[in-house]
């Protein structure tokens, strides 16, 4: 794929919102709530390369946590409501955010590894660079 076509490719936010493949943008990516589906059921385009690793659930927990503690304390400050009243607001606040948030945040980012060719980082020497290390190490 050249520089052109990454022009005509959907944006990742509207994929990552509807779920659909990075490629096309019309196959579903997810076949669960977070398994990725093995490939696109319109173009074809094999997903094994898709790895999000953890940083959907990194970055889920934190926005989830600064918006329920925030929140939590405005109430605690403004109100101060019962311990009871708390935990009644906060828990289902604070287990449904990143339950809701997870599924489109995941898609976004796999389509973004996919736009933008993301992988693994991969060392390698050259034979100079090793020359020249042995040469340090004298």
């Amino acid at each position: 794929m050249n520089d052109g076509d990454s022009d005509k490719l959907p944006s990742p936010f509207v994929i990552g919102l509807l779920g659909r493949c990075p490629r096309c943008g019309t196959g579903r990516l997810f076949k669960g709530y977070l398994s990725v589906a093995e490939r696109c059921d319109h173009c074809g385009l094999d997903y094994g390369f898709i790895d999000s690793g953890d940083g959907p659930a990194v970055f889920i927990v934190l926005i989830a946590g600064f918006v329920v503690t925030g929140l939590a304390l405005f109430v605690e400050v403004s109100y101060q409501p019962a311990l009871w009243l708390h935990a009644a607001l906060w828990l289902p606040l604070g287990i449904g955010l990143p339950l809701l948030l997870l599924r489109p945040f995941k898609a976004t980012l796999l389509a973004l590894q996919y736009r933008y060719k993301a992988e693994e980082a991969r060392h390698t020497h050259s034979d100079d660079e090793r020359n020249l290390s042995e040469r340090e190490r004298k």
